[in-house]
């Protein structure tokens, strides 16, 4: 029997078209991987291609991983030399060899997000630029974004001369500076690993056709979540056979705010006219009513290519909806629910999943869930590598590495404290701005610097020391190079005498950091100081999920994409929270809700056997209470496919029947004398409240950023008048009058 029996007739058309390029549409769970590993091994076995030849490029290091092990099972000897790795590290690969030719050393550090962070802290304040008016992370982001279009600073720089904006002038400025100091300090950030690749591809045809040459074959995973940058890329190196296969989902396409261009996918046929497509509908994950309320849901996106998930497994339970009146009832119903399936047997804490929208919604599951003694993880924490320890003892590895990464330097220079303060710091970098040198380079000529004075003598040692480890990089191993940064700088004695809870934690992650490059020095056949730092800059949250593991994952939406679970809750499916604010208040409400109604594909999809949708009336939210509606995409699944009713919130009943009944008596209530009822004087509150304001109960107002909606209630309160509105998109705010600033429609 041949393995290509197994595969359904879609699937083998997937396999069997080799040549020219393919665009496999591949739905939620429909075996993406099985098809791109089979691919691989069928062009190795029945088409005689060398493994030399074929490249298999996916997202995250450890969907590489799993294509790996699956490709070397699959095929066996020989497979060690197909290309498989993630876009940034087959750029890594390439830009070690040959990015010399665009002006770098190979040895460049690679920033990660807090790197980038303090670089641009720096650039602020060497260019007076106030960050009150321009948010350093807003400046980061623009810059991402301009990479992730292929513009450079130059470019930049003229489209905002064009554009006569000042800010944007601002932002060219900071653009060129910040690239300017990268150079300088022989270093990229995540974004220029791409950018750099398609300029040396660009600008050296002799290296752009050596990888033309090697990969003939080129396999693209998660399609739909390249940006320009990484399409320009894959164009480049297929240009020459044309023989690309790319593997994606546009109705999983959920990174726009990561850059990612879902046109790549959706104009596919249009960049590669003879592409041939082929479509993945069967589903081998979920049951078809999890399937049927996802179809139901996506069909509602115009922005799509047609597909419809369907299913030989059993159609399964009907999909679960609790409504709740607080955030606070809804983490104790998950609660208990998880630990009665636990306690039945049904489950075990690894097979549930809690996923939302926001960050911010798990401390409600997390503080639930450790007074039921319910073992979770959150996933898309503080990463590991982002704490403060190991960020210090990674910098010293940096420095040995790369001595002209300024940042790196300057960040261990008094760690531990060597009476190298901010002054001294200040005073090498003016002489290094002066002569154009590292500031490594300037510390080594301390003594020449005229207003070092005695500093000079401080600085001294902190050199010989890095010096002397340079000098051994290449004799002694990684782990032994970090053991004897540890043990030279005091670094865990230090945190020994502190002898606090926290102290015992970090020691517990210089242990784990330690324990990490053991591994890596084990898996490699080749183990070097950057092939260490580069696996350590490549790291993502998701590759942290250890599989197999006994906890309840608490993770976004965003963060759930690839994985799956027997059961999953779908918690704050209220509009306003999921979809957000944000989209339905942006500019462009179309285009930003069928990125939210994606996101609530993905997130349906991760259920396996069983999924629960859960939402609550009123929600606490940056203190304060938000009275929310069912989210649109909760109505957009067929009543038939629920248990539970989507009912309107009591409230919303109770003052819509308030207002009614208001209304109905306005005319008589206006000629009975005041202090006959109760009625009468709310009424006669009300009525205050109108001739003090431009509306009263039953109006339609608008906000500036809630947009139009029906005043049901007006209390007077002192020096104001609380407004209760039920806005048409927002759901009901209670607001005070002069902050809200209401216009009668």
């Amino acid at each position: 029997m041949s393995i290509y029996d197994t595969l359904n007739e879609q699937q083998r058309q997937a396999v069997f078209q080799t040549e020219g390029p393919v665009l496999i549409l591949a739905g939620a769970g429909s075996g993406k991987t099985r098809v791109l590993t089979h691919r691989t091994a069928y062009l190795i076995e029945e088409k005689g291609v060398n493994p030399y030849h074929i490249m298999a490029i996916t997202f995250t290091n450890k969907a590489a991983g799993e294509m790996r092990e699956r490709i070397d099972n699959l095929v066996g000897y020989g497979s060690e030399s197909i290309w498989v790795s993630t876009f940034h590290s087959s750029c890594v690969r390439i830009l070690r060899r040959h990015i010399d030719r665009i002006g770098f050393d190979t040895n460049f550090t690679i920033y990660d997000a807090d790197d980038s962070k303090t670089l641009m802290k720096d650039i602020c304040k060497r260019l007076n630029i106030d960050t009150k008016i321009y948010k350093e992370r807003s400046l980061l982001s623009a810059i991402s974004s301009a990479k992730d279009e292929l513009v450079s600073p130059t470019e930049f720089a003229l489209r905002a001369e064009a554009s006569g904006e000042y800010a944007k002038r601002r932002q060219a400025e900071v653009y060129r500076e910040y690239q300017e100091t990268l150079h300088k300090n022989n270093a990229l950030d995540f974004d220029d690993l791409i950018v750099k690749t398609v300029e040396l591809f660009q600008s050296d045809p002799e290296v752009l056709d050596y990888y033309q040459e090697r990969f003939r074959y080129i396999m693209v995973d998660e399609y739909q979540d390249t940006n320009t940058a990484q399409f320009q890329l894959i164009r480049l190196l297929a240009d020459k056979y044309k023989n690309l296969c790319v593997v994606g989902d546009d109705d999983q396409s959920i990174y726009k705010f990561r850059g990612a261009n879902i046109y790549n996918i959706l104009n596919f046929e249009k960049h590669f006219p003879d592409a041939v497509t082929i479509k993945l509908e069967q589903n081998y994950r979920s049951t078809q009513n999890i399937l049927d309320a996802a179809n139901s849901v996506i069909a509602n996106n115009v922005g799509r290519k047609a597909k419809s998930l369907w299913t030989a497994n059993d159609a399964g339970k009907k999909i679960d909806f609790e409504q709740f009146d607080t955030g606070y009832e809804e983490a104790d119903y998950i609660a208990r629910d998880i630990l009665a399936g636990v306690r039945e047997g049904r489950y075990t804490y690894g097979d549930y999943a809690v996923l939302y929208r926001t960050n911010a919604q798990s401390r409600l599951f997390e503080e639930r869930f450790v007074v039921s003694n319910i073992p979770y993880k959150i996933v898309g924490g503080v990463n590991f590598y982002a704490r403060k320890e190991i960020k210090d003892l990674l910098a010293y590895l940096k420095t040995i590495d790369n001595a002209r990464d300024d940042l790196a330097v300057r960040r261990i220079l008094n760690v531990p404290k060597r009476g190298s303060g901010a002054t001294t710091v200040g005073r090498v970098t003016d002489y290094a701005d002066a002569y154009g040198i590292s500031f490594y380079e300037a510390l080594k000529r301390a003594e020449e610097i005229p207003s070092m004075g005695k500093a000079a003598g401080k600085v001294k040692p902190f050199v010989n020391f890095i010096q002397m480890l340079r000098s051994k990089v290449e004799f002694i191993s990684v782990s032994d190079l970090l053991n004897e940064v540890i043990e030279e700088t005091g670094y865990v004695a230090e945190l020994e005498a502190e002898d606090t809870d926290e102290a015992r934690a970090r020691i517990e992650n210089i242990d784990e950091l330690i324990s990490k490059v053991t591994a890596y020095e084990e898996a490699e056949e080749h183990p070097t100081l950057s092939g260490f730092l580069e696996e350590v800059a490549l790291v993502a949250d998701i590759d942290s999920l250890e599989e197999g593991s006994d906890y309840v994952v608490l993770m976004t939406l965003h963060s759930a994409k690839g994985l799956e679970f027997p059961k999953v809750y779908l918690a704050g499916m209220e509009d306003g929270l999921f979809p957000s604010y944000m989209s339905i208040m942006s500019d462009d409400p179309v285009t930003e809700l069928e990125e939210e109604r994606r996101l609530a594909y993905v997130g349906i999809t991760r259920a396996m056997k069983e999924l629960s949708i859960t939402c609550a009336r009123t929600r606490m939210i940056r203190g304060e209470t938000q009275y929310n509606r069912v989210s649109r995409f909760v109505k957009e699944v067929p009543s038939e496919l629920l248990n539970g009713e989507i009912r309107q919130p009591s409230f919303l009943r109770e003052q819509e029947e308030r207002q009614s009944a208001r209304l109905q008596k306005r005319p008589t209530m206006r000629q009975q004398p005041s202090g006959q009822s109760m009625q009468a004087k709310a009424f006669s509150s009300v009525n205050t409240a109108k001739t003090s304001l431009s509306y009263g109960v039953g109006d339609r107002v608008s906000h500036i950023k809630f947009g139009e909606g029906t005043v049901t209630a007006i209390i007077e309160g002192g020096r104001d008048f609380e407004v209760t509105v039920n806005f048409d998109t927002a759901g009901t705010k209670k607001m005070f009058a002069s902050f809200a600033k209401l216009k009668k429609v």
